[in-house]
């Protein structure tokens, strides 16, 4: 059976030299409304007893983690013709080599890293992604993440984003203040010990794991490790209380039947929640990193080594040549046009989601605008291939 399912890798692989199709892969979420801008029917949105599809998961190798869904929830599929289907998942185990690199596939078990779009019409409640410490105990990965607030679509109701706790709470060790709204489990008041920043489109934020944040409702272009383990602190999000499970679902069951609520406090960076620059040290804004005559590339996700991402934009008409360190998959978000001879269009579900393979990413491609606007699609790196990206010159007090 293996070496029947390599084939039709093997066969895919030269059909499409190299590139590989993928289809969109939808996650449902259950605790908030969704903001409906994924591009999809409106009676597509509801998902019964699973909530709402509010994601899309890009070049995804990850299952999401959700309580009611299929089991390959969360997973991309290659774009193949008839009835055969595979997983990207099962084509990176297939053909570590092929898709990664072999040097790459040495050190890298997959791809390492998850692209998604989520989209709310409530801010998500304030929580974390536990540290690589805390996750391990639970056989998880920690989940560093950045954002990208995309132009040209709806803000939502609250395009802001609450980040950390005030300082003075870290510098004069207040860390219980957080515990009654874990115990009591009522409102939304545990927002008041936190400082919001707002979305603007075009630009975004990196935030390590263990660091309080709830996202805004702009829609969100997330790079993140790959994981979708987290703890949520805020009790009443959208007009109704979540299930209080959600603040414990990555603790072992002896560390919460020991801590109780204290064991999430534990879990907190607490010197990087209270930085009195988090601003400064954590906000992203598009760094220029090629610019030709069809066109310009920014960094977007930079400042770690876990991931990293680039905007391309290619003027109306115009051509751009690319040439990467490693595999990569891309993003089609406006206009439409040609990648290495492969039709790409936003919005077309065919036609907007590649993987680039190795052998083809370290060579130069070109990428063609058809259209009559802007070509603008993005790029989405795993950990390790661009250990030159940016990184945020640190502020301290």
């Amino acid at each position: 059976m293996a070496d029947k399912r390599l084939a039709l890798l093997t066969k895919e692989l030269a059909k499409s030299n190299g590139i590989l199709p993928l289809k969109p892969a939808w996650v449902a979420r259950d605790f908030l409304p969704p903001g409906k801008r994924l591009g999809l029917p409106e009676d597509a949105y509801k998902a019964g007893k699973r909530g709402w599809i509010s994601e899309r998961w890009l070049a995804s190798v990850t299952l999401a983690d959700n309580a009611v869904g299929p089991p390959d929830e969360g997973l991309s599929y290659l774009n193949l013709e008839g009835k055969e289907k595979m997983t990207l998942k099962e084509a990176v185990d297939l053909a570590p080599g092929t898709i990664m690199g072999k040097t790459y596939a040495k050190t890298h078990k997959g791809l390492g890293r998850l692209a998604k779009i989520y989209d709310f019409n409530s801010r998500i409640p304030y929580h974390i992604h536990q540290m690589e410490k805390d996750a391990k105990l639970v056989g998880r990965n920690s989940k560093d993440e950045a954002y990208y607030f995309l132009e040209n679509v709806p803000m939502g109701p609250h395009p802001e984003t609450f980040f950390g706790v005030h300082p003075h709470i870290v510098k004069e060790k207040k860390f219980d203040i957080l515990l009654p709204h874990l115990v009591e489990w009522k409102d939304d008041l545990i927002l008041r010990h936190s400082r919001a920043y707002l979305n603007a489109a075009g630009e975004g934020f990196f935030l390590g794991s263990g660091l309080l944040h709830a996202p805004g409702t702009a829609l969100t272009l997330e790079l993140q490790e790959d994981s979708d383990v987290f703890a949520m602190l805020q009790a009443l999000n959208a007009g109704k209380i979540i299930s209080k499970d959600l603040l414990f679902k990555d603790v072992r069951k002896s560390d919460r039947e020991k801590k109780g609520e204290r064991v999430i406090l534990d879990q907190l960076d607490w010197p990087g929640n209270g930085d009195p620059f988090f601003y400064e040290n954590h906000h992203l804004s598009p760094i220029l990193c090629s610019e030709q005559t069809g066109g310009k590339e920014y960094w977007i996700y930079y400042n770690t080594k876990k991931f990293s991402g680039k905007k391309m934009i290619v003027r109306p008409g115009k051509s751009m040549k690319t040439k990467e360190k490693g595999v990569y998959s891309i993003l089609v978000w406006q206009g439409s046009g040609t990648f290495d001879g492969h039709k790409i269009k936003a919005g077309d579900f065919d036609r907007d989601e590649l993987l680039v393979t190795y052998d083809k990413a370290v060579e130069e491609l070109e990428v063609k605008n058809t259209g009559k606007k802007d070509l603008l699609l993005f790029k989405f790196f795993g950990p390790g291939i661009n250990p030159d990206c940016p990184m945020i010159k640190p502020y301290k007090t």
